[in-house]
């Protein structure tokens, strides 16, 4: 797909950088999409920031979380500057239960801001409670509002109401889809990696949960100690490389990982894709690969020479 890619049995490389011919391991899990609005553009940032606070992988959060995209006030179901929220867990049960919690912690809570489903033409057997579990705050007082066939509930709070969507649709999604970029310095390697990013979030339906979409401590499965579930991956930690089984390039000094979490696998591909191209321009990259686990644990795999 792109003319400076050369392809043969043993290499792949993209703009002259290194390519493995490897593949990204993700794993189904359940997502869904919130959109949130408030009175202005900050607002409405800060509500998607505080929501999506610890929300980087559930190995250890309750969900996964990032900010889709800003939204204008004609995208937005009451005309005000608005965010779309991707979230994603393991189960329908446990995703409805953490969103639940944050948005009354973080979004109940943030000034002027308002909640609604993003998947409004989920099926309704697909669909979990929001408002109809928050409006209980409002204590006898809620008002419950229909529009159509979409319910609200009108929640009296100290800057007037908040109004939060009855229930909240969600999908089969998946987790995991990733990148690795290895370049020759820490400075070189951020920048590649932000360009990634940057890259990647101009493709709908996707998030990247780590902070700025950036892993610096990509894991590995278990540790030799037996109560962590996953410890660093230091076939990509170049401070041991000389001294353990390494997967970097010869003068790596730095590698990032991104992450990327999507409602379909057609859009994670394509964010793959993207972020590729644009960390292949940068200078220092030295080598793009990816994480898996030999195909053993997740049955999404996205293999880099079919995103050249």
């Amino acid at each position: 797909m792109v003319s400076d890619s050369i392809t043969t049995a043993q290499r792949l490389s993209l703009c002259g950088v290194e390519v493995i011919d490897t593949f990204a391991e993700a794993f189904p899990i359940k997502g869904t999409r919130l959109i949130v609005t408030a009175v202005n553009e900050r607002w409405a940032r800060i509500a998607a920031a505080e929501f999506c606070g610890n929300a980087t992988s559930v190995i250890a959060c309750d969900l996964e979380a990032a900010a889709e995209r800003m939204l204008s006030p004609d995208e937005t179901p009451d005309g005000r500057p608005g965010v779309s929220i991707l979230a994603f867990g393991f189960s329908r049960d446990g995703l409805a239960k953490a969103v639940q919690t944050r948005v009354g912690q973080c979004i109940l809570t943030c000034a002027t801001t308002a909640c609604f489903d993003g998947l409004p033409d989920c099926p309704e057997d697909k669909q979990v409670p929001l408002g109809n579990a928050i409006r209980y705050f409002g204590d006898g007082l809620q008002i419950s509002k229909r529009l159509g066939n979409r319910r609200y509930w009108r929640i009296p709070v100290m800057d007037g109401e908040f109004l939060c969507e009855d229930k909240l649709g969600t999908t089969n999604a998946i987790a995991g889809g990733n990148l690795i970029l290895c370049s020759r310095s820490q400075e070189q390697a951020l920048a590649a990696a932000e360009a990634a990013v940057t890259a990647m979030e101009q493709i709908r339906d996707v998030v990247m949960p780590f902070p700025g979409g950036i892993v610096r401590s990509g894991s590995k499965v278990g540790s030799k100690y037996p109560k962590l579930k996953a410890s660093t991956n230091d076939a990509f930690c170049p401070t041991v490389m000389s001294f353990r089984e390494t997967e970097l390039p010869l003068g790596c000094g730095a590698a990032y990982e991104i992450v990327i979490d999507g409602l379909t696998e057609a859009a994670i591909r394509s964010a793959m894709a993207a972020g590729m191209r644009a960390a292949a321009t940068c200078d220092g990259l030295l080598r793009i690969s990816a994480g898996n686990y030999g195909g053993r644990l997740g049955k999404h795999h996205f293999h880099l020479r079919d995103l050249l």
